[in-house]
């Protein structure tokens, strides 16, 4: 039984077998659409979701499979004072696998720990989220054909962004990646990022305050929002919420085929004057996130051969 907590549980060879199903289930719907006939996914979601739930959700579905789960830490018994470790050998006994989403870090690996089924990790605080992750990548290399010889900005909060931290383990794997980090000093990547990973393996990247010094020589912009739920106290927050607004100006700044990506929800940091922009591909974004996600279920179930 294996299980996913983190984007380095899988090699790069493994990942690109994952893109590649994903890839083959976007061909080929009805080749997989009874793949998981008689499965059932438990969504266990502490904290509120929409795509990444109703990806989860979407993604068995149309792999035949069943859905149960709850939405909400309100709506289970970890309202009543129920451990993580219990509720999971709860629903081991009623499903089959389980996306879980948690605000703590490393709920999801504790649940691990006591699972008879394998478990994902769907987002734990402000420390991973693997699938959005799978998700980043998928999109790159099907709209560059390429995960490597790239330069990607990262702006907003690279802090508390579990998206932006996973991407970049995920990134320093392939060859000739360079980063810039575009964050008010309040939100910069956190110093484990920095050393453990980007320094000790000789990671070319810089850290910037403003985004329009650089737009000319990014290759892919990833925008996050200022996360409230992150902060522990709303003055910091309502001060860093619009520190960068990505519009048509500086947008106008930037390479003819840059790519703009985000993994939503957006608030106020891209206008919606880009949705127009060719260059904007974060809603395709979230149809490549359902194609691994059925990948990935499919994966962890033996059931992709």
């Amino acid at each position: 039984m294996r299980h996913l907590m983190s984007p380095m549980d899988f090699s790069v060879e493994e990942l690109d077998a994952l893109m590649d199903l994903a890839v083959d289930i976007e061909k080929e719907p009805a080749k997989y659409a009874h793949k998981c006939d008689g499965r059932i996914l438990a969504t266990c979601f502490y904290e509120p979701s929409t795509r990444t739930r109703l990806s989860f959700e979407s993604a068995m579905l149309r792999l035949g499979g069943k859905v149960l789960g709850f939405a909400t830490a309100d709506s289970s018994s970890a309202a009543k004072g129920e451990s993580v470790s219990d509720t999971i050998r709860i629903i081991s006994s009623y499903a089959d696998i389980c996306a879980m989403r948690h605000p703590k870090e490393g709920a999801p690996m504790v649940a691990a720990s006591k699972s008879w089924i394998p478990v994902i990790n769907a987002g734990d605080g402000g420390h991973q989220h693997p699938t959005q992750t799978l998700t980043d990548l998928m999109t790159i290399r099907s709209l560059k054909g390429s995960l490597s010889d790239m330069t990607i900005g990262l702006c907003g909060d690279l802090k508390f962004g579990r998206t932006v931290h996973s991407l970049i383990n995920a990134l320093c794997r392939y060859e000739n990646v360079k980063f810039v980090f575009i964050s008010p000093p309040e939100l910069r990547i956190p110093d484990y990022i920095r050393e453990d990973v980007l320094i000790k393996n000789n990671i070319e990247f810089k850290e910037v305050i403003k985004l329009d010094d650089v737009m000319p020589e990014l290759d892919i912009l990833y925008m996050t929002r200022v996360q409230r739920e992150r902060f522990f106290n709303e003055e910091d927050y309502v001060r860093l919420k619009d520190f960068y607004i990505l519009n048509k100006e500086k947008m106008a700044l930037a390479k003819k085929d840059m790519m703009v990506l985000h993994p939503l929800p957006r608030v106020n940091e891209i206008s919606v004057e880009v949705d127009d922009d060719e260059r904007a591909m974060y809603f395709k974004q979230v149809r490549y996130g359902m194609y691994i996600r059925m990948a990935l279920i499919l994966t962890l179930l033996d059931l992709a051969s």
